[in-house]
């Protein structure tokens, strides 16, 4: 077993590396805004007539979806570093979720622009404003509770000896890269759908329910290396937090927004509590 756990090692650290490379964060910035002028460009074409009738009907001609497409891609790029950071910390983990659910309502209440016409106008559109309102409302909650979140977290001091914590994190970059497998897999999936008679998945519903099945693997595992009922009850409960965020993805409208404010609440409260009861030992 220490053999797999070795070169899991050797795998995903050059993995990590490259990805926390400035060169790579600097080429993903990039090609974000490369991605969002060019859409932006292409859809003011297609709204002046100026491409082919072939090409223009497959395309909108709200400016607004290349909004809608540069925060997609944003978020595809925070997941990656959601999985990255799994090894490292599982709460620092479960914070990252919260981060991208944040960044889910932002991209859903510039989403509900498309319903505008340009320029812009309020009149029959009262319904949307109070889409956006709720989902920038909601966003601004989770910012706002995670930097209380971020402050509650404390290192653990009983982490055992060097092989045992060689092993945890090794278990656990074990269960990243098979995320990140997954990951790619569902991206390539949606691709394929542009050109196969199949429809897409809705991508980050389906990954944050992946997320609930690693949070409690992760569980399971961390039981063989920190067999202590606190340990246990908090990253279980993590893994609580993470199925809300995925049931706010797929609840009707303002629900979602509920749902979502209410599991980052439930986040805060256990880490308020986990703290509490490591301190006072």
């Amino acid at each position: 077993m220490s053999m797999i756990i070795e070169k899991v090692h050797h795998i995903y650290d050059p993995l990590h590396y490259y990805w926390e490379h400035k060169s790579t964060q600097r080429a993903v910035t990039t090609i974000l805004i490369g991605v969002f002028v060019v859409s932006l460009l292409t859809i003011e074409f297609n709204r002046n007539s100026l491409l082919p009738e072939s090409v223009g009907s497959l395309l909108p001609t709200n400016p607004f979806y290349s909004v809608h497409l540069a925060f997609s891609l944003l978020l595809l790029a925070e997941v990656i570093s959601l999985i990255f950071i799994l090894p490292c910390s599982v709460s620092r983990a479960v914070g990252k979720q919260f981060e991208i659910l944040a960044l889910i309502f932002l991209r859903s209440a510039f989403k509900e622009l498309i319903h505008f016409s340009e320029p812009i106008r309020l009149a029959g559109q009262m319904d949307a404003v109070l889409r956006i309102g709720a989902y920038g409302l909601g966003a601004l909650i989770i910012f706002v509770l995670l930097s209380i979140y971020y402050n509650q977290q404390v290192k653990r001091e009983d982490t055992g000896s060097g092989e045992v914590v060689f092993m945890f994190v090794g278990a656990k970059k074990m269960v990243a890269l098979v995320l990140l497998f997954l990951f790619f897999t569902l991206a390539f999936y949606n691709i394929s759908s542009w050109f196969a008679a199949h429809e897409k998945v809705e991508f980050f519903a389906e990954f944050y329910t992946i997320l609930v099945f690693s949070d409690v693997l992760i569980v399971l595992i961390s039981h063989s290396f920190f067999p202590y009922f606190r340990d246990i009850f908090r990253n279980s409960g993590f893994a609580i937090s993470t199925l809300l965020m995925r049931l706010s993805l797929t609840a009707p409208e303002y629900y979602d927004v509920l749902i979502g404010v209410g599991a980052a609440v439930f986040a805060l409260f256990l880490s308020m509590a986990y703290k509490r009861n490591t301190l006072s030992r």
